[in-house]
Parts: C-alpha cells; structure tokens; sequence
C-alpha cells in the first residue's frame, strides 16, 4: 500500500486528470484559454552498464526490486534506466512482449482500476497531459493484451517507486529514448 505521503499526490493526479479531460470535452482545450502548463519531462535517468545475462540484444530485462529497466544492447551490456513499479499486491512477473506502440497514447483506466477508484474518468483523450506520458508501449501474453503498459509520465518525480497498478513508468524523456530503441515483437522479462 502507498505511504500516506503518497496518496494525496494521487488524488491530485485523478482530480487534475478529471479537470484536463472535461476541459477536452466541453471545448476549452480547443480554445486554448483554460490549459494547465505543459507538464515536464524530466530528466533522463538512463546509464550505459555492464549487464550479464543470456538474453539477446533488444530484449528488455526488468528487475523490480531494483526498480530498473534494462534494455539489451550487446553481449553483457545494457542500458539502464530508473523505473517505478507495482506497488504490493500489483506486481507481476513473466516473459511478454512489446505487442505495440503508441506516441501521446489515450489512456483509458481499466474497469478493475476505475471499481478502486470511481473519480477516474472512462478515457483521457491522447496528448501531453494524459498521464501515460510521452509514450507507451503495450504489453501481451500469448496474444492477449496484459492489460499492462511500460510508459512515460507527467510527474518526473513519480519515477523510482513502488506505486503503480502494474505498469512500469519512466520520465517522458527516458521512455522516448526507450521508444526509438524497441521494436515491436521485443520480448520483455519482468523478474
């Protein structure tokens, strides 16, 4: 469960969510007049490692007790970049792959997530205030869809935790990186 210090900054997140998707509904977006400051990118927090596995090049590797994502680049390298992760009772481990990807992605909260928390709204239309971020790439299993995405986010300090419901966020400046270097199809390991 987050700490208590954590769980205002959340309900600050589905009330300004709720906020940003109505101004999109009722037409304020369009009219320019009412839109909250773009939010920041945060800083990159990937680093070139040294990293022994037996995975191929373009595999990503993701280590949660480290909250770390390694993407594969040769024979016992990596990059690897700061994550956060599923907080107790929402975290999951398997092999998966990278079913798909989408830049400025819509969000829309499962039904499961949206029952733990009724103010959510059914859809965050695409753009830089949904809360996936920049980027998202959708993970599935044997074909179906996990239901759980590695994203971007618009709270660079949101970055580095367990307090996700499954997925695996980075800053929109890493996830953006992480975008350009994975393919569709990549498969991907969360230990």
């Amino acid at each position: 469960m987050p700490s208590a210090s954590r769980r205002p900054a959340t309900h600050f997140v589905a009330a300004c969510l709720i906020g940003v998707a109505s101004m999109s509904i009722c037409g304020f977006a369009e009219g320019g007049s009412s839109l909250p400051p773009l939010p920041a990118m945060g800083p990159s927090l990937r680093k070139a490692v040294a990293f022994q596995t037996s995975e191929q090049p373009g595999t990503i590797v993701i280590r949660k007790n480290e909250k770390a994502l390694y993407l594969v680049t040769d024979q016992g390298q990596a990059l690897r970049y700061q994550i956060s992760v599923g907080r107790d009772g929402f975290g999951w481990t398997g092999t998966v792959k990278v079913a798909s990807k989408a830049e400025w992605p819509e969000w829309r909260p499962p039904k499961e997530m949206r029952a733990r928390q009724p103010e959510l709204p059914a859809r965050v239309p695409a753009g830089p205030y949904n809360p996936l971020g920049a980027r998202a790439l959708y993970l599935s299993r044997d074909g179906r869809d996990t239901l759980y995405r590695i994203h971007g986010t618009n709270d660079p300090k949101g970055v580095g935790f367990d307090g996700t419901s499954g997925c695996f966020r980075l800053t929109n400046t890493d996830v953006i990186d992480l975008f350009k270097r994975v393919a569709v199809g990549a498969k991907v390991v969360v230990e």
